[in-house]
């Protein structure tokens, strides 16, 4: 969609110098997507005022459920997270075992009589048919957060209040089903009774790559308009498209409706699962999700049209790789979720976060001024280290340094930077007594080295791209000649559904290592701005 010469309300458009990563906004009233090159997977959007609020799944990384605002459904900044740590396992913890895959899952927002609620459930194990449903509430989505745990487990679900004073939340795979909640949402309504609305599997579409003739759905948001109850939903997994359901009756019949499906921006993945939300002027946007590898599952952001009362999104059901921003009535500056850091304040940047539940005791910002001090706790690898602090890789390019010191490491310590998921690959000092070794590691194997490593202060970069999923790895002594070091990581999804990070970490694999520690000055990111897109 081919946009000029246009000038909303609120005085002409000036150009913008985009941020150091990726942004949607065109700078001339236009957008492309995704609108967020990155992981910010199973979207949910609500408007409360002037803003925008968008929530996430973060399975095993705490803090959990982030969520995002905006002004204008284009330009979004961290607002805060739901939840602050599991206290239900202490496997969250490293002890006993891990939770990768585990955490919060398909998280749903919304706001009701001053509130906010994020629910979201969170399976036993990769594949359970068991686990919990949570809802956590807040009057400002800044928190605090409070969070109720229930018996029931609720899949996928998606929280509804409707405008008789009830609360549902819709939710399943597969089979569909309506559970009723207490008017304060923190219970299910007694007797128990969850009824099942929609049985069956969508035909798939034409155009689909999909392999399979029918599938299921699940990814369940409801929403009332106009005296119908409508209920979207992904289904065809990575190759997806989006189904809209359909009643005059919260508990059916449902009549179905494919909304979207599309796979040409990213051969051959398609956009599923989202939610959609109205502005001011009566329009209504949807956010939904792509899935691109390694990199993470990408939301774009579609018009609603309403055909003979269906939201169909984008241009009639397919396409908008960019066009006309929403229509807020006046214009917006560029921002972008938060990334580099001087660790210069006294609590972290929203855009981190912990792998499983972090030791408070060995982390810190105060003990050396304008530093982040990470302490080392035993561990064999990086995959069951305490206190790994990660930010998203980004698309389609971006790369990470950090400017570490390592004179506070004790032997056995190995601390440094690099980038996490399964596999993972990094560069790191390790710590042996009387001298230190620079190694370059790849999925747990030392890929090169270089002993009798003088320096105590060194800078590590890590640089991902989308192109071959591909990140190398260099380091420098001066802070400015950069030497590459080690091989190449052909990042992949060991942790399904979880995608890449840059990370900053400091393990011991020696007893007597445990808290000697590692002191990060600064870690800064930058990405890549392509042109716009025109259609």
């Amino acid at each position: 969609m081919l946009l000029a010469g246009v000038c909303l309300a609120g005085g002409p458009l000036m150009a913008q110098q985009p941020p150091k990563a990726y942004t949607a906004d065109n700078g001339d009233g236009t957008f492309k997507n995704p609108f967020l090159w990155g992981d910010w997977p199973d979207p949910d959007v609500i408007r409360v005022g002037e803003y925008f609020y968008f929530v996430s799944t973060s399975m095993h990384y705490v803090p959990g459920s982030p969520i995002l605002r905006s002004k204008d459904l284009v330009n979004w900044e961290m607002a805060g997270y739901a939840l602050d740590r599991y206290d239900e396992d202490p496997k969250f913890d490293m002890q006993g075992g891990t939770m990768y895959l585990n955490g919060s899952w398909a998280n749903t927002i919304r706001h009701h009589n001053g509130n906010f609620y994020v629910g979201f459930c969170t399976p036993d194990g990769w594949g359970a048919d068991s686990g919990r449903f949570s809802i956590c509430v807040a009057k400002d989505v800044k928190g605090p957060w409070k969070r109720t745990i229930f018996p029931q487990y609720l899949y996928d679900p998606g929280l509804f209040f409707d405008d008789n004073g009830r609360v549902y939340v819709v939710h399943g795979s597969g089979t569909l089903y309506l559970t009723e909640l207490n008017a304060d949402a923190l219970s299910v309504k007694q007797p128990f009774d969850t009824i099942p609305i929609w049985r069956g599997r969508i035909r798939r579409p034409e155009g689909s790559t999909a392999p399979y003739p029918a599938y299921g759905m699940e990814g369940s948001h409801m929403y009332k308009i106009n005296g119908y109850y409508y209920i979207t939903n992904p289904a065809g997994g990575t190759e997806g498209w989006q189904v809209c359901l359909r009643s005059k009756n919260i508990t059916g019949p449902y009549e179905s409706k494919v909304i979207y499906q599309d796979e040409s921006s990213y051969p051959n993945n398609g956009l599923h699962q989202g939610g959609m939300v109205q502005l001011q002027n009566g329009d209504w946007w949807f956010i939904i999700m792509q899935d691109r590898g390694p990199i993470g599952r990408v939301p774009h952001l579609l018009p609603v049209n309403w055909v003979d009362g269906w939201p169909i999104l984008g241009e009639n059901g397919k396409g908008y790789a960019s066009g006309k921003k929403p229509d807020l009535g006046k214009n917006f500056p560029v921002v972008v979720p938060a990334t580099s850091d001087e660790f210069n304040n006294g609590k972290l940047g929203l855009q981190w976060q912990w792998n499983h539940n972090p030791d408070n005791s060995k982390w810190s910002l105060k003990e050396r001024k304008g530093h982040l001090r990470l302490k080392a706790s035993f561990a064999e690898d990086l995959k069951t280290a305490r206190n790994t602090l990660t930010q998203r890789v980004q698309g389609p390019a971006s790369e990470g340094i950090a400017e570490i010191d390592t004179r506070g490491l004790k032997p056995g310590n190995v601390a440094g930077f690099g980038i996490f998921e399964f596999p993972y690959a990094y560069i790191a000092i390790r710590k042996e007594a009387g001298s230190n070794t620079l190694i370059m590691v790849n999925d747990g194997k030392v890929i090169d080295s270089i002993p009798q490593f003088a320096p105590s202060k060194i800078w590590i970069k890590a640089h991902a791209t989308d192109q071959q999923f591909l990140a190398t790895f260099s380091y420098s002594i001066n802070g400015r000649d950069f030497q590459q070091f080690g091989n190449t990581l052909k990042m992949d999804l060991g942790l399904v559904w979880t995608a890449n990070r840059f990370a900053l970490f400091n393990f011991s694999t020696t007893k007597e290592g445990v808290d000697g520690y590692l002191d990060v000055n600064w870690f800064h990111f930058t990405g890549e701005n392509p042109a716009p897109v025109r259609q």
